[in-house]
């Protein structure tokens, strides 16, 4: 059944908002924001210690619940219930906006389900920060967020995204950027346009720009600086003017069905309805060979 939301009325309702807090900058906190946090009953954070003090920064006196990715149902299902009787709920990450590359999708996606009042603050995002200010095109883009730890995983991760034809955005840890680059260099065309943003509204910002050779080069290099979290923007591939091997090609359809399982997170008849749109044939057949098995 569709469900319809008025966000703004004069009836005042318990609401479940998502508010983004600085990802460096404590000047980059809204005014909404700060006023959202004074007014809610709760705060639903990744790291109460940490949430803590962007609450003292801005003489905010709100109560604090843990919620991160390891917290359990029980969890998720007593701030629902805090939702039904009728308090409202902040929930915050450590920076930047929720759910981005962090836990706390599947209570939004509860409360949506339920009936109950969800409202989304803008704000600071490190990954559209780093896009804008790269030099690449923006017209289209696929957000990646961590690439996968294992080489293979990785370079089949990588493989699978440069059939989009967009812009790509990661995220990465100081100790894997070396690694991860290395990777891009590796698989794509070295003459492509990569920018990494470091640093992201902190005092030690940081952009390096240029081809993935001269990036990789770079991160080798002793004049490289790989401190604090880094966006990594890539250029799209231009997929009219030369001809890609299709990335499964090499893979029976278990193992591509498998991949779009671990690494998108689906169910195996979403996975397998992918498998079908990129093979160009009937589900029900790519359905029967993996079942064969």
């Amino acid at each position: 059944m569709v469900q319809r939301q008025k966000s703004f009325s004069k009836e005042v309702v318990p609401t479940l908002y998502i508010v983004p807090t600085p990802i460096g900058n404590l000047d980059d906190m809204t005014f909404r924001a700060v006023n959202v946090l004074h007014q809610v009953d709760l705060i639903a954070c990744e790291d109460t210690r940490q949430t803590k003090k962007l609450l003292n920064h801005f003489d905010i006196d709100g109560a604090l619940v843990s919620f991160h990715e390891h917290s359990d149902e029980a969890k998720r299902a007593s701030l629902l219930a805090d939702l039904r009787e009728g308090k409202s709920i902040a929930l915050v990450s450590d920076a930047g906006m929720p759910l981005i590359s962090d836990p706390g999708y599947t209570l939004v996606r509860d409360a949506r389900e339920e009936g109950l009042h969800v409202v989304a603050l803008p704000g600071a995002n490190a990954a559209l920060t780093a896009l804008v200010a790269s030099g690449l095109p923006t017209d289209s883009f696929t957000f990646a967020g961590f690439l996968p730890k294992k080489e293979q995983d990785m370079r089949k991760r990588l493989e699978a995204l440069d059939q989009t034809g967009h812009t790509l955005v990661f995220y990465e840890s100081p100790y894997r950027v070396k690694q991860t680059v290395k990777r891009m260099a590796d698989v794509y065309d070295e003459t492509r346009r990569v920018t990494l943003a470091r640093e992201l509204t902190k005092t030690f910002e940081e952009y390096v720009s240029g081809t993935i050779r001269e990036v990789y080069e770079w991160v080798e290099s002793n004049d490289a600086t790989i401190r604090g979290e880094f966006c990594i923007t890539v250029e799209p591939a231009d997929l009219d003017n030369q001809e890609i091997e299709r990335w499964w090609d090499s893979w029976t359809i278990i193992e591509h069905v498998d991949y779009y399982k671990a690494n998108e997170g689906i169910k195996t008849k979403a996975a397998v309805k992918k498998v079908a749109e990129d093979r160009g044939v009937p589900s029900r057949d790519v359905y029967d060979a993996y079942h064969e098995s």
